[in-house]
């Protein structure tokens, strides 16, 4: 009884709603960690299964293990060797660039210190810049891992004739240690130096130039300059210089920031090669050809005289008392063709360029035919990169350009002496001359010593007695008239100026020399061009050239020497 009475108080004890549970008394359980459910131990079954499981992955280590121990040993073993072996580039010395007189332009310097790749270095030379050009260098990124192996020309030869002067770089393979010590090297494949280049050109008559052209444009106020110097027989160019230009060495090295970002904002474009991609009006060095095209049209014989008188009165069909003047740059009275060239008459060639009075004129149809002849609007060919052909208006021309294409007789008179809207390269200026000393032919002209093996683009056929008054007249504007200043006593060239205005108020021109030499026995053309400088100035290209003629004489008088 008393065993009862014990349990029954026991039984008391425990509460209704700690048997019976529901929605209202049901305790908040995480069953996601396993509270409020019976524990069950793991089943046969489930203990087998990851059994096979654990002696599957142990087996599939194993069959790995031996097929990279002793299947697949020898290759793995190799390629731990191959992780010991680091490929290096050995890079190729770039070609060397020299003048005509073996004078070095652009060259190596020895490699020092830690570098891969040999430093550009340039002649400390003026005037050859454009010609030869600068480089990029071969790049590496952080780790020193070279993603640009070659040096890589960025302009004049440099870039051209990038396939001579690159070679092919070699290979060389380290072994280090496990503390990465060099242990050995092995040269895999040789590199192969790449081949020197040698140009027409000698330096120090472009030197010569550059400095002259510089002088007289900080002088006058000229905004640049440039020269070609061109063997009239076989294209080779032996002077040719643009003002200004930028210095090769600060620009390889790329050290220099602050100077490379003045040279980029630079107004005056010191990286515009004006010799072969700058664009002038020629003013009246077009004259000699406008003479040819008139004697070989039988329009005008060479002995008839026109009266400049200064300028030449055009009646105006829409109101008489407004007549079109067009001016002769002074007063010249009764010339010929040969005293026209010489003294440069407006006048002249107004009259046989569009005709006046009873001279009948060329048009401008013919006048296009003979400017195309001698190649004024075509790109020369020259090896470099940049150059941009000439402008000659044309009807078709005036059309494009401007609202009103209707074109006037005046549109004709002015282009009849070089004015108007058109535009040449002191490359293709030289080029014309070059033309007009030889005889007809049309060249191409080169860089290279040897120029090309057939230079002679085409032949312009005139008679020998027309040729021979274009000469004349060229010769005498030497003697008395506009080219005066080259009347030299060691050596005789005929030449022939220009000045042609720029802008709207006249007030800057560009100023231009033209001409070829020894005059008996022609050797050499020239074009000099001065770029926008104030119409009042007395001093222009003659100035260079003759500044050029009187070093040549002392430094170089070979030039000179008639060559028969």
């Amino acid at each position: 009884m008393s065993f009862s009475r014990q349990s029954a108080r026991k039984y008391e004890d425990i509460n209704p709603e700690d048997i019976f549970l529901d929605s209202t008394n049901l305790p908040g359980f995480e069953e996601h960690r396993l509270e409020g459910r019976i524990e069950k131990p793991m089943g046969k079954e489930t203990f087998l299964f990851i059994k096979i499981v654990l002696a599957i992955i142990v087996l599939l280590l194993v069959s790995k293990l031996w097929v990279l121990e002793v299947k697949e040993g020898a290759v793995y073993r190799q390629i731990s060797e191959n992780n010991r072996l680091e490929q290096t580039l050995i890079f190729a010395n770039r070609g060397i660039i020299l003048d005509r007189n073996m004078f070095e332009l652009a060259t190596n310097a020895i490699k020092e210190g830690e570098s891969d790749f040999a430093s550009r270095l340039y002649a400390p030379v003026k005037g050859s810049a454009h010609v030869v050009g600068y480089l990029k260098y071969p790049l590496a990124d952080s780790k020193g891992v070279y993603y640009e192996e070659d040096y890589l020309g960025r302009d004049g030869v440099e870039r051209f004739h990038d396939d001579i002067l690159k070679g092919t770089n070699g290979l060389k393979l380290r072994e280090t240690n496990v503390y990465g010590k060099v242990t050995s090297e092995s040269v895999v494949e040789e590199p192969k130096d790449g081949n020197p280049v040698v140009l027409s050109i000698d330096a120090h008559l472009s030197e010569v130039l550059y400095k002259t052209i510089e002088s007289l444009a900080k002088d006058r106020g000229f905004v640049g300059g440039a020269a070609v110097l061109m063997d009239i027989n076989t294209g080779e160019i032996l002077a040719m210089t643009s003002y200004p230009e930028y210095d090769q060495n600060v620009i390889t090295t790329g050290a220099d920031k602050k100077s490379i970002n003045s040279l980029f904002n630079s107004s005056s474009k010191p990286f515009l090669n004006r010799a072969i991609g700058g664009l002038y009006t020629p003013g009246s060095i077009l004259k000699p050809i406008i003479a040819l095209g008139a004697l070989n049209e039988g329009i005008i014989s060479p002995s008839k005289e026109i009266l400049s008188t200064g300028s030449i009165s055009v009646p105006n069909p829409y109101d008489e008392s407004k007549p079109s003047i067009f001016k002769d740059w002074k007063a010249h009275g009764w010339t010929d063709m040969r005293e026209a060239i010489a003294v440069s008459s407006d006048t002249y060639f107004y009259s046989i360029g569009g005709g006046f009075g009873d001279q009948k004129g060329l048009g401008i149809s013919i006048l296009d035919k003979y400017f195309q002849l001698f190649g004024l609007i075509e790109k020369t060919g020259v090896d470099l990169f940049g150059e941009v052909g000439g402008v000659i208006p044309t009807p078709e021309w005036k059309k494009e350009k401007f609202e009103d294409g209707l074109w006037r007789l005046g549109d004709t008179y002015i282009t009849s002496i070089g004015q108007y809207g058109t535009q040449i390269t002191p490359l293709n200026a030289a080029r014309f001359v070059s033309a007009i000393a030889n005889k007809g032919k049309i060249l191409k002209p080169s860089l290279l010593l040897g120029g090309y093996y057939q230079p002679i683009e085409r032949t312009v056929e005139f008679s020998d007695e027309d040729w021979k008054v274009i000469q004349e007249g060229m010769r005498e504007g030497v003697s008395y008239g506009t080219s005066v200043g080259l009347n030299v006593p060691y050596v005789q060239v005929a030449a022939k100026t220009g000045t042609a205005e720029v802008g709207s108020a006249k007030r800057y021109v560009h100023s231009w020399s033209v001409g070829f030499f020894p005059y008996e026995h022609p050797r050499y053309a020239w074009a000099v061009v001065m770029e926008k400088g104030p119409s009042a100035n007395t001093l222009g290209a003659t100035s260079v050239v003759r500044q050029l003629f009187d070093w040549m004489a002392t430094n170089a008088p070979e030039y000179f020497e008639n060559e028969q």
